[in-house]
């Protein structure tokens, strides 16, 4: 490494099979890092919104609900130095700015169209699933606080003497 370069560091054994735990909790490991940029719910969007097309700063922000200009400009200089995005500026007055897929972000454009299908497709059950959950949840919160109340009950009963 006397070049200067760094090299990232291996999230995997030695015979090549990774550990999803490894590289999950270390935080220096280059899988998680890019994971986490590329899975952020901002750049999901990002990405998708630049299928075959570019995009000024403004449209992006636009189309994109809920981000704010500070959120968008970082999300969009991460995605840069990843080198998924490309950022062209024209010299005119005022200045324009587009934004679009690289071919390394067009790649990976079809993992994210991919989940969004699985999601499309898995809606109706993670929403049955959630409802399950909320019901349960609620269901052993009020079995808990009934328990509670019994007990404050009954130690109201032994402090006063009735027990």
């Amino acid at each position: 490494m006397d070049d200067g370069t760094q090299h990232a560091p291996l999230c995997t054994d030695s015979d090549g099979d990774y550990d999803v735990l490894q590289w999950d909790t270390r935080e220096d490991c280059e899988v998680r890092q890019i994971l986490d940029r590329v899975a952020d719910k901002w750049s999901l969007l990002v990405i998708a919104l630049l299928d075959r097309r570019s995009l000024r700063f403004t449209e992006l922000r636009r189309k994109i609900d809920g981000i704010s200009q500070r959120m968008l400009t970082v999300t969009l200089r991460q995605l840069e130095r990843d080198g998924i995005v490309r950022r062209t500026v024209h010299p005119v007055v005022p200045p324009r700015v587009d934004y679009e897929l690289t071919p390394l972000g067009a790649t990976l454009h079809d993992t994210i169209r991919s989940l969004v299908t699985w999601t499309e497709r898995h809606q109706n059950e993670i929403a049955a699933a959630r409802a399950a959950y909320d019901t349960r949840v609620e269901a052993e919160k009020e079995t808990a606080d009934q328990e509670a109340a019994e007990r404050d009950a009954l130690a109201r009963e032994v402090l006063a003497g009735r027990r």
